[in-house]
């Protein structure tokens, strides 16, 4: 039985784009034991997923070069066959290299990839990149062939029950936040969007414990139209049960565009600093692109976002009309 390891240690969103390759080497070797590595705080989102053998979990935040050395030691302990960095930083490629496999598959980017058995090029920033799930796919496409998966995730029964308690009826689920400033569309325009929602439509607000204050702020502004303020409430994979349900995702270039793709989620997403060929666009059936409708000399201003406008006006989010997201109500 051949043992493989995915490493992917980077943020929520980023591991729900690994997914695809969880599913499609189960799909080619049914028989592998298929293991994950990731950083502490996301193993939630691979809890309970039928393909996957074992989470494996390198604490970032303590004492992160000495969790470092404790994570290469128990990947080389499990002797995999395979290891494939979907990463192109030098931690992980140090976890690739020493970890003792007998054949190791990373990006070019990767600053150790001189390294690995396999190296694969790595095509990013123009406006015409392939998806990331292309990208990761990239990555094994020789052990296994062209064709393409989706991300997925495998929320419980539970959490679908529990999903199924909250709100009843037609409800749009809202996801304001985002780790980037710039690729987060202003509270102020959330406000003005929940006062023309029509009031057949329920309301739920998302997100992780850190965006609560954010939430809390935009159900109080819209006060006393009622919504569901359940930002730190809710588990990553009873968010994404519960986004399974909506009539409607409203969400930024974050995560929870990626909880959408992974439940094939109705999902309209709003593009504020960054843009869809960058590789990261809504992959649902039902979807729809939202962003500035005139050229911006200054966007796309970088890949992942700032902490601030760099040139001060923030149009590409202040310029999303609001009749464009309410253009995709069901």
């Amino acid at each position: 039985m051949q043992k493989i390891l995915i490493i992917q240690t980077a943020f929520i969103g980023d591991v729900v784009l690994a997914t695809p390759l969880v599913e499609k080497l189960h799909a080619f070797y049914p028989d592998a034991q298929i293991d994950f590595l990731l950083r502490k705080g996301n193993e939630g989102l691979l809890e309970g997923h039928p393909f996957i053998h074992r989470v494996l979990i390198w604490n970032k935040k303590k004492r992160k070069q000495k969790n470092l050395v404790r994570t290469i030691s128990v990947v080389r302990k499990n002797q995999y066959d395979i290891v494939i960095n979907l990463q192109r930083f030098l931690a992980t490629g140090i976890l690739t290299s020493f970890s003792g496999a007998r054949k190791t598959i990373g990006f070019d980017k990767n600053p150790l990839s001189f390294l690995f058995s396999e190296k694969i090029r790595h095509d990013i920033g123009g406006r015409s990149a392939p998806h990331e799930t292309e990208r990761n796919l990239s990555l094994i496409r020789h052990i296994t062939d062209d064709s393409v998966f989706k991300p997925r995730l495998y929320p419980s029964a539970s959490d679908y029950s529990l999903a199924a308690s909250l709100v009843s009826g037609e409800f749009i689920t809202m996801s304001p936040a985002s780790v980037w400033f710039t690729k987060q569309y202003p509270a102020s325009q959330w406000i003005r969007f929940i006062a023309e929602v029509p009031e057949r439509f329920s309301i739920c607000l998302l997100g992780g414990p850190g965006d609560l204050t954010l939430c809390g702020k935009i159900a109080e502004a819209v006060h006393p139209r009622p919504v569901k303020l359940l930002a730190g409430k809710l588990s990553f994979l009873q968010s994404a049960a519960l986004m399974s349900r909506a009539s409607m995702n409203y969400v930024n270039d974050s995560a929870p565009l990626h909880f959408a793709s992974a439940m094939n989620a109705p999902v309209t997403a709003i593009y504020c600093s960054t843009i869809p060929a960058f590789g990261f666009g809504p992959l649902s059936d039902i979807r729809h692109i939202v962003e500035i409708e005139a050229p911006l000399y200054c966007r796309p201003c970088g890949l992942h976002g700032y902490r601030a406008c760099p040139e001060k006006h923030f149009r590409c989010a202040m310029d999303i009309r609001i009749e464009q997201l309410r253009a995709t109500l069901p």
